[in-house]
Protein backbone atom coordinates (compact mmCIF):
# COMPACT_ATOMS: atom_id res chain seq x y z
CA UNK A 1 0.00 0.00 0.00
CA UNK A 2 1.43 3.26 -0.89
CA UNK A 3 0.40 6.37 0.77
CA UNK A 4 -1.07 10.12 -1.20
CA UNK A 5 -1.97 14.00 0.09
CA UNK A 6 -4.98 15.15 -1.52
CA UNK A 7 -5.41 18.71 -1.46
CA UNK A 8 -8.93 20.31 -1.55
CA UNK A 9 -10.15 24.02 -1.10
CA UNK A 10 -13.14 23.55 1.72
CA UNK A 11 -14.69 25.97 -0.25
CA UNK A 12 -15.04 24.03 -3.49
CA UNK A 13 -15.06 20.20 -1.68
CA UNK A 14 -14.52 19.78 1.99
CA UNK A 15 -13.91 17.11 4.10
CA UNK A 16 -17.10 17.45 5.78
CA UNK A 17 -18.56 16.91 2.29
CA UNK A 18 -17.23 14.07 1.52
CA UNK A 19 -18.19 12.61 4.80
CA UNK A 20 -21.91 13.28 3.80
CA UNK A 21 -21.09 12.08 0.14
CA UNK A 22 -19.34 8.98 1.24
CA UNK A 23 -17.60 8.32 -1.90
CA UNK A 24 -16.38 10.99 -4.35
CA UNK A 25 -14.44 11.29 -7.85
CA UNK A 26 -11.29 12.81 -7.28
CA UNK A 27 -11.74 15.19 -10.64
CA UNK A 28 -10.21 18.18 -12.13
CA UNK A 29 -6.49 17.70 -11.95
CA UNK A 30 -4.64 19.46 -14.34
CA UNK A 31 -1.15 19.24 -13.45
CA UNK A 32 0.88 16.81 -15.41
CA UNK A 33 2.87 15.67 -12.63
CA UNK A 34 -0.43 15.50 -10.08
CA UNK A 35 -2.13 13.11 -12.58
CA UNK A 36 0.76 10.92 -12.96
CA UNK A 37 0.15 10.34 -9.13
CA UNK A 38 -3.45 9.91 -9.52
CA UNK A 39 -2.09 7.13 -12.22
CA UNK A 40 0.30 5.46 -9.69
CA UNK A 41 -2.77 5.20 -7.10
CA UNK A 42 -4.21 1.10 -6.42
CA UNK A 43 -7.48 0.56 -5.04
CA UNK A 44 -6.69 0.18 -0.66
CA UNK A 45 -3.90 2.88 -0.99
CA UNK A 46 -4.48 5.60 2.04
CA UNK A 47 -4.18 9.66 1.60
CA UNK A 48 -4.42 12.32 3.85
CA UNK A 49 -7.48 15.14 2.64
CA UNK A 50 -5.86 18.25 3.00
CA UNK A 51 -7.68 22.05 3.02
CA UNK A 52 -5.54 23.98 1.05
CA UNK A 53 -6.08 28.23 1.00
CA UNK A 54 -8.33 27.94 3.41
CA UNK A 55 -7.39 25.82 6.90
CA UNK A 56 -4.13 24.23 5.59
CA UNK A 57 -4.35 21.52 7.41
CA UNK A 58 -4.67 17.84 7.63
CA UNK A 59 -8.11 16.75 8.53
CA UNK A 60 -9.08 13.23 7.69
CA UNK A 61 -7.80 10.21 5.97
CA UNK A 62 -9.29 8.74 2.69
CA UNK A 63 -8.97 5.27 0.77
CA UNK A 64 -8.36 5.15 -2.78
CA UNK A 65 -11.65 2.92 -4.15
CA UNK A 66 -11.04 3.41 -7.97
CA UNK A 67 -8.19 3.54 -10.01
CA UNK A 68 -7.53 6.05 -12.39
CA UNK A 69 -9.96 6.24 -14.95
CA UNK A 70 -10.40 9.32 -17.72
CA UNK A 71 -12.21 12.34 -16.07
CA UNK A 72 -14.50 13.32 -18.35
CA UNK A 73 -14.63 16.99 -17.39
CA UNK A 74 -10.91 17.02 -19.36
CA UNK A 75 -11.81 17.67 -23.38
CA UNK A 76 -8.04 16.74 -24.04
CA UNK A 77 -8.54 13.03 -22.98
CA UNK A 78 -5.52 13.49 -20.98
CA UNK A 79 -6.28 13.45 -17.84
CA UNK A 80 -7.86 10.63 -15.29
CA UNK A 81 -9.48 10.67 -12.01
CA UNK A 82 -9.71 8.32 -8.90
CA UNK A 83 -12.45 7.68 -6.41
CA UNK A 84 -12.28 7.75 -2.95
CA UNK A 85 -14.00 7.51 0.22
CA UNK A 86 -13.46 9.08 4.22
CA UNK A 87 -11.78 6.72 6.38
CA UNK A 88 -12.15 8.88 9.39
CA UNK A 89 -11.06 12.27 10.27
CA UNK A 90 -7.77 13.01 11.91
CA UNK A 91 -8.07 13.92 15.64
CA UNK A 92 -5.79 17.08 15.53
CA UNK A 93 -5.76 18.91 12.30
CA UNK A 94 -2.13 18.72 11.22
CA UNK A 95 -1.63 22.47 9.98
CA UNK A 96 1.00 23.49 7.48
CA UNK A 97 3.01 25.59 9.89
CA UNK A 98 3.63 22.37 12.43
CA UNK A 99 4.60 19.94 8.62
CA UNK A 100 6.94 23.01 8.41
CA UNK A 101 8.59 22.68 11.75
CA UNK A 102 8.82 19.42 12.09
CA UNK A 103 12.65 18.43 10.91
CA UNK A 104 11.92 14.46 9.75
CA UNK A 105 9.63 16.50 7.39
CA UNK A 106 12.17 18.49 5.39
CA UNK A 107 11.47 16.56 2.44
CA UNK A 108 7.82 15.98 2.20
CA UNK A 109 6.69 16.66 -1.44
CA UNK A 110 3.88 19.17 0.29
CA UNK A 111 6.63 21.56 1.62
CA UNK A 112 9.19 20.83 -1.83
CA UNK A 113 6.57 21.58 -3.88
CA UNK A 114 3.97 23.11 -2.42
CA UNK A 115 1.42 24.20 -5.56
CA UNK A 116 1.48 20.26 -6.12
CA UNK A 117 -2.37 19.42 -5.59
CA UNK A 118 -1.92 15.54 -5.10
CA UNK A 119 1.87 14.91 -3.47
CA UNK A 120 3.18 11.06 -2.72
CA UNK A 121 3.69 10.17 1.58
CA UNK A 122 6.89 8.03 2.49
CA UNK A 123 6.48 5.54 4.60
CA UNK A 124 8.16 7.24 7.52
CA UNK A 125 6.28 10.82 6.06
CA UNK A 126 2.73 8.94 7.33
CA UNK A 127 3.76 7.85 10.53
CA UNK A 128 5.35 11.22 11.32
CA UNK A 129 2.02 12.72 9.96
CA UNK A 130 -0.60 10.09 11.29
CA UNK A 131 1.20 10.80 15.30
CA UNK A 132 1.16 14.23 15.02
CA UNK A 133 -2.71 14.18 13.69
CA UNK A 134 -3.64 11.69 16.44
CA UNK A 135 -3.99 8.35 14.57
CA UNK A 136 -2.64 4.94 14.12
CA UNK A 137 -0.35 4.49 11.12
Amino acid sequence: MRHWLLKSEPSAYSWDQLVKDGRTPWNGIRNHQAANNLKAMKAGDRAFFYHSNEGLAIVGIVEIVKEAYPDPSDETGRFVMVDVKPVGPVRNAVTLAEIKAEKKLADFALVRQSRLSVVPVSVEEWRVLCKMGGVKP
